[in-house]
């Protein structure tokens, strides 16, 4: 009995030591799903901001801005495919050089100067041109400051859509190491987009049409604002790996490269070649003749 008491005494205060250390590791821990509700408020509010600036454009501009309906529509077409594109750039920039986190953090702060614009433009008259007024003769077409102002507004907006749409997955993603773990963020995601896509369409768009213009793009701005606020609160809890680089810039290397030896003639097998390649010392490592 002597014995296994001692034993017992031995082996308690090692078995709290370790528990006090593994404690200690998981205070100093990041990511994990503690992420999880900032980067939720996070994409709901850029969603909310993006879907509520853009649903309702094409009307905007007709009733606002006296456009031409056709015009209009292409004008929504042409801003409806850069907010697509645009995310694209956005994340071979953040791969390749400064990582996710920053980038979303600025595309997130250009939303809220996106939203600020638009709610200037229906709140101020001198943004907009004059109402029109049946029987009056033609409408009043929209100075060139004042398409300026709206399309700064609009640029803005591409701009935010192009940091973030898909850096927010890839930065949510990187939060968790198990691929259950990530599964199941990117489900999240997904539901948490089109839903504030939906709300923004619907809810939003009723508010511009029966409200006020202003009233409808100060929701939007307000909901940039509180997913801005969301991100930044949640950033001593991200995990942000560097940057890992791009098969992109690889692209554009390549491109570029070809471009400055268009004039190099391609020589015989024995001959000296022309190529980029890894050092090992003062020995190059020499390619394939593959595509030389």
């Amino acid at each position: 009995r002597e014995t296994i008491s001692m034993e017992a005494k031995q082996v308690e205060p090692r078995s709290l030591s370790v528990d006090h250390e593994s404690l200690k590791d998981t205070k100093k821990r990041k990511g994990g799903w503690i992420t999880f509700p900032f980067l939720a408020v996070a994409i709901l509010g850029l969603g909310l901001a993006t879907s509520g600036a853009t649903a309702n454009l094409v009307v905007y501009l007709i009733k606002e801005y006296n456009v031409p309906s056709v015009d209009a529509a292409q004008i929504s077409n042409i801003i409806s495919g850069s907010i697509s594109v645009a995310p694209v750039a956005g994340a071979i920039v953040a791969d390749a050089f400064f990582g996710c986190f920053p980038i979303v953090a600025v595309a997130m702060v250009m939303a809220v100067l996106s939203l600020v614009v638009f709610t200037l433009t229906a709140s101020l008259p001198g943004l907009r041109p004059a109402a029109c007024q049946l029987g009056a003769g033609p409408c009043e077409k929209a100075s060139t400051g004042q398409m300026a102002a709206l399309y700064a507004a609009v640029f803005l907006l591409c701009l935010s859509a192009a940091g973030a749409r898909f850096n927010q997955a890839t930065m949510g993603a990187n939060q968790f190491e198990a691929a259950a773990d990530r599964d199941v963020f990117f489900n999240w995601y997904f539901i948490f987009f089109y839903a504030s896509t939906v709300l923004g369409a619907t809810v939003i768009v009723y508010v511009q049409d029966t409200v006020s213009w202003t009233l409808g793009f100060g929701v939007s701005c307000a909901a940039s604002v509180v997913g801005l606020a969301a991100l930044l609160l949640g950033a001593r809890h991200y995990r942000q790996p560097p940057a890992q680089g791009s098969p992109f810039t690889g692209l554009a290397r390549v491109v570029v490269a070809a471009a400055r030896k268009r004039k190099v003639s391609v020589v015989a097998s024995e001959e000296l070649k022309f190529y980029y390649g890894l050092r090992s010392g003062d020995h190059v490592v020499t390619p394939s003749d593959s595509f030389r």
